[in-house]
């Protein structure tokens, strides 16, 4: 009878514990995972959001002062744009739901920031691109026909920001059909992938695995093409500084428009190996979440992804920050342009 007893209180123990979808049980050491979790996201939004709206905020003055951007700016102003909803919408909300603070992950919760997650992101990534290959054809020989292509692409800029808000929200459309709440787990497939408060839920295996070759490949193109573009930078830069060696006095005509575009040329040689390498590891650890049968049981994989892919978009605008001039002119300007009224009646009658 003492056996009996010790048996039915294990079970009414185990059977009081809540169970993930996969059958394991959630243990005491799931508060302390996400208070974890929460302060990963919790430095990214500390970091990202003010960077971005600084960034932001500077090519808005200059917008205000100048009434107008090179195509370069306009370019990075729409970076810092995609990237700071990359932040609001995945780690500030992530790390609200992991402190739990505010939980807006319901089946449309899931949906709407599954899906303007991926669409924002993937503008980040190819607006890193057409930076890349922007800068490219700045530094290209004057007179050649990249200089043309150049004008070209600055000429007709906002169609392409447009084509690629249009594409990137069409190829991010299956977030929306697939994106389920964790709250609602009695439909769940074993194609389900868990990304902690949602669950991606795939139909079938097949469907899965075409889905994520076709988000795979929306990365690996940019990816190959920044790499071309910045070893083709690399390459004009190393002419350009042998050109110069072999002048006498050449130092001086490389400080005004040129110096500049090299400026920019080397800063955003920068910002794709920042790509690369945190995007490298982003797509290395989903195609890992595509080839593993069993994805339900644990979120670290994606929280993993979703950080990856996060630090490049808090990362970005404090090298833009750093490196750009007109960035921190305009900052500076920004700060000088608000004198105490004592202080300026002093310097004016001086």
């Amino acid at each position: 009878m003492k056996w009996i007893t010790v048996c039915q209180a294990q079970d009414q123990l185990q059977s009081s514990q809540p169970y993930l979808p996969s059958g394991g049980i959630l243990t005491s050491r799931m508060p302390s995972d996400k208070s974890f979790r929460g302060m990963l996201f919790l430095s990214l939004t500390v970091v990202g959001i003010p960077g971005n709206i600084t960034v932001i905020v500077a090519f808005l003055l200059m917008i205000h002062k100048e009434s107008w951007l090179l195509a370069a700016d306009a370019i990075v102003l729409h970076l810092a744009c995609a990237n700071l909803l990359v932040v609001l919408v995945r780690c500030l909300l992530e790390m609200l739901a992991s402190f739990y603070i505010a939980n807006v992950f319901g089946d449309v919760g899931c949906k709407a920031v599954i899906f303007i997650y991926r669409t924002s992101r993937a503008l980040s990534i190819w607006l890193t691109f057409l930076l890349s290959a922007y800068q490219c054809l700045s530094i290209a020989p004057p007179g050649s026909s990249w200089a043309s292509a150049r004008a070209l692409v600055a000429q007709h800029l906002p169609i392409v920001f447009l084509f690629l808000w249009v594409f990137h929200t069409g190829m991010s459309a299956g977030a929306i059909l697939f994106s389920v709440s964790s709250r609602n787990d009695t439909s769940l497939t074993r194609s389900a992938i868990n990304v902690e408060f949602c669950y991606v839920n795939f139909p079938s295996d097949i469907l899965k695995e075409v889905y994520g070759a076709v988000q795979v490949s929306r990365d690996v193109v940019p990816m190959a093409l920044m790499i071309l573009t910045s070893l083709i930078i690399l390459v004009l830069l190393y002419k350009h500084s042998q050109h110069l060696k072999g002048l006498r006095g050449a130092g001086q005509a490389g400080s005004g428009s040129c110096g500049a575009e090299q400026r920019a040329a080397k800063v955003v040689v920068v910002l794709v190996t920042m790509y690369v390498v945190l995007y490298g590891v982003d797509n290395g650890l989903w195609v890992y979440t595509l080839t593993v049968r069993h994805t339900m049981s644990s979120s670290l994989i994606s929280d993993l992804r979703v950080f990856f892919a996060s630090l490049y978009a808090a990362l970005s605008p404090l090298v833009i920050i750093v490196s750009n001039r007109k960035v921190n002119s305009r900052l500076r300007c920004g700060t000088q342009e608000k004198p105490l009224p004592g202080k300026t009646a002093r310097l004016r009658s001086i």
